[in-house]
């Protein structure tokens, strides 16, 4: 397979000098890992305090990771990845909500982000997390199979209605919808909820997507099930693959808790975990769609080798590729201009809501081996390009 990622050239071709010494900046702060605690600790502080550091906020990490304060201001951001090949997802990234009033307004943005992907080629997505339309314990009452109070079942009827109106106008509105994945003891009942939403609306096209976190060593059982499934039932699989965002909560939860890890043992056995989904995928891709999102270069040249391989043509709508906005541009703009079908997720909501996002982007990039270090690289190629212009 030919190396393509390398094209510093093409990678940042979007990104002005001074964008690129901002990006680098940011990533030298990042791969400090002590810096990122501290970092942390003093803005989630200055936030609480209502100490005036937005600006500082959105002039720095924010711009960088995120689209804008809005949907709308999203757009010239989306219009500028599409000119080169690379299409947006709109995620609305406000974290960690717990009144209905915040569930029904994520349900109201998520649907103009359905909206906005109707009438836009540049975006072929929307999405939501399940904890976005109802409250955590909630999916976990019912994932330890607990009965609920009068109460909660009402609240949680709520919660079905919400997914059942959002899959319901992607359905009718052709936009697939991307449902991500979350804390394993929470996950069972979003699983399960999510399935529910596919038989009904993924009977000619795969139109809802849930996530499978490939670090959780049970996944890959768990997509083969849900294969049998809906070939007995007649709908089809749309499923957004990745290795996973909550690795640290996971270890302490289970070591606490002194139940078995959920994930896999090492970094080589999610790789591997992650590798075999792809390609039992693309083995079925006659009931299935798949939604690679890696910011790993060698699964993203193994899906590449097998779509060679079966004769799959690059831009088969049913493969897509995606990454975060903010990083792997290396990846995501060679791949377009390969003519691969490319999605960058591109969050956006008020500075202050989307903090406890921007803040799991850091730390992830700290614990995940070598990604800053690879940004690094690249931006340094980069600019040293420029320079001997």
């Amino acid at each position: 397979m030919k190396k393509i990622f390398n094209n510093t050239q093409v990678a940042f071709a979007l990104k002005s000098d001074t964008e690129l010494d901002r990006a680098y900046f940011l990533f030298k702060m990042i791969d400090n890992q002590p810096l990122v605690r501290i970092g942390t600790a003093v803005t989630n502080f200055a936030l609480k305090a209502n100490l005036p550091v937005e600006g500082l906020i959105r002039a720095t990490v924010f711009d960088h990771f995120c689209g804008g304060v809005n949907e709308v201001d999203c757009l010239s951001v989306v219009d500028k990845m599409f000119t080169k090949g690379v299409s947006s997802v709109l995620d609305y990234s406000v974290e960690g909500k717990e009144e209905e009033e915040q569930f029904d307004a994520a349900l109201e943005m998520t649907l103009k982000t359905i909206e906005f992907a109707k009438e836009r080629k540049a975006i072929p997505f929307a999405v939501f997390k399940p904890t976005g339309f109802g409250r955590f314990e909630l999916y976990e009452k019912l994932g330890k199979k607990q009965s609920l109070t009068a109460e909660e079942q009402a609240e949680w009827n709520k919660v079905v209605e919400r997914f059942d109106l959002v899959c319901k106008d992607a359905h009718s509105k052709n936009v697939a919808l991307l449902i991500d994945g979350e804390e394993s003891w929470m996950q069972d009942a979003a699983d399960d909820l999510v399935t529910e939403m596919m038989q009904k609306y993924n009977k000619e096209k795969p139109i809802v997507f849930n996530t499978l976190q490939m670090y959780r060593w049970d996944r890959l059982d768990y997509l083969k099930k849900l294969h049998e499934q809906a070939k007995k039932e007649g709908f089809l699989i749309g499923m957004k693959l990745v290795r996973g965002a909550y690795m640290e909560k996971e270890i302490e939860r289970a070591e606490e808790k002194e139940y078995p890890l959920p994930i896999c043992s090492s970094k080589e056995a999610t790789d591997k975990n992650y590798d075999a989904a792809v390609r039992y995928m693309v083995e079925h891709l006659d009931t299935m769609s798949i939604f690679a999102g890696t910011h790993n270069e060698a699964s993203t040249y193994a899906l590449m080798k097998l779509m060679q391989e079966k004769g799959i043509k690059s831009n088969d709508d049913r493969i897509w590729f995606g990454q975060l906005y903010g990083m792997s541009d290396n990846i995501s703009y060679n791949l377009a201009a390969h003519g691969y079908n490319v999605a960058k997720y591109l969050p956006f909501g008020p500075v202050k809501d989307v903090m406890p996002y921007l803040i799991r982007r850091a730390e992830e990039n700290t614990s995940v081996a070598g990604q800053t270090s690879r940004e690094l690289s690249m931006i340094k190629a980069e600019r040293n390009r420029r320079k001997e212009k």
